[in-house]
């Protein structure tokens, strides 16, 4: 069985790193340089960088802010936010990025997954998802940081995601996020289930118990996190330990 991953997340607002509960009551909590340098100290799997007003704001994301994080991390390096067009990737990779997270420019035009994989390989493509929970399996996609709500449902946008070429998916479930009481295990299970790409899962994790969750009942590849690690509630080298404990199969 693959390790599992764990990823800390930096949202960035503003050049500097924030995060909020359910996408809203957005608070600073520090340079994303400086984190992103000690979670990889720390032994964190991968780092994400999500510029989440880039699309709102109709600009790109911050090349220059991507380059001083990449310089200072040796682990793989996802960004995503504002990227609307092959060129955008293009400066992102130069700038140190491994992979590519698309969101918002993907669900308005679907074509780009399949122009980002066919030009940079589907392993640089990550399909991120935030989805509203309706009822039942019913959840509806949104853009622009959770802001405007979408045609698209989260299992057929995340299947046809995965057609056209992504090569991860991540998953982020506004109903959890940033309230700390646990992922969206049973959506997750349904798309580690459904698909045959790895699922990163993102939104809930308040204690090291709900990573081991997130990896057995949720069946996700990787557990992304934000506040737990930028309010140091849990140190990554504590909960790898944890997990591995627990049977989970980690890189320690």
């Amino acid at each position: 069985m693959l390790a599992k991953r764990i990823i800390p997340c930096l949202d960035i607002k503003n050049g500097q790193t924030v995060k909020g509960v359910k996408f809203v009551e957005i608070k600073e909590v520090g340079d994303p340089v400086e984190l992103g340098a000690l979670y990889a100290e720390q032994g964190a799997d991968e780092l994400v960088f999500l510029d989440i007003t880039a699309s709102h704001e109709g600009r790109k994301t911050f090349v220059d802010l991507v380059k001083r994080i990449a310089r200072n991390i040796n682990i793989p390096f996802t960004v995503g936010g504002g990227i609307s067009e092959l060129s955008d990737a293009d400066a992102l990779l130069n700038a140190g990025a491994d992979k590519i997270s698309v969101n918002s420019s993907a669900v308005r035009n679907p074509q780009l997954i399949n122009d980002l994989a066919q030009n940079f390989g589907r392993q640089f493509v990550v399909a991120a998802i935030d989805a509203k929970h309706q009822q039942g399996d019913d959840w509806t996609v949104t853009v622009n940081g959770g802001r405007i709500p979408t045609e698209k449902k989260l299992f057929s946008w995340a299947s046809e995601c995965e057609e056209r070429g992504a090569g991860e998916i991540l998953f982020t479930s506004m109903d959890h996020d940033g309230v700390k009481q646990g992922f969206a295990n049973e959506a997750l299970a349904k798309l580690s289930d459904e698909l045959n790409i790895p699922i990163i899962a993102s939104g809930g994790a308040g204690a090291m118990e709900h990573f081991k969750d997130v990896f057995t009942i949720g069946k996700a590849d990787a557990g992304l996190a934000a506040s737990i690690f930028h309010f140091k509630e849990i140190p990554i080298p504590e909960l790898k330990a944890y997990l591995n404990k627990e049977g989970i199969p980690i890189r320690l």
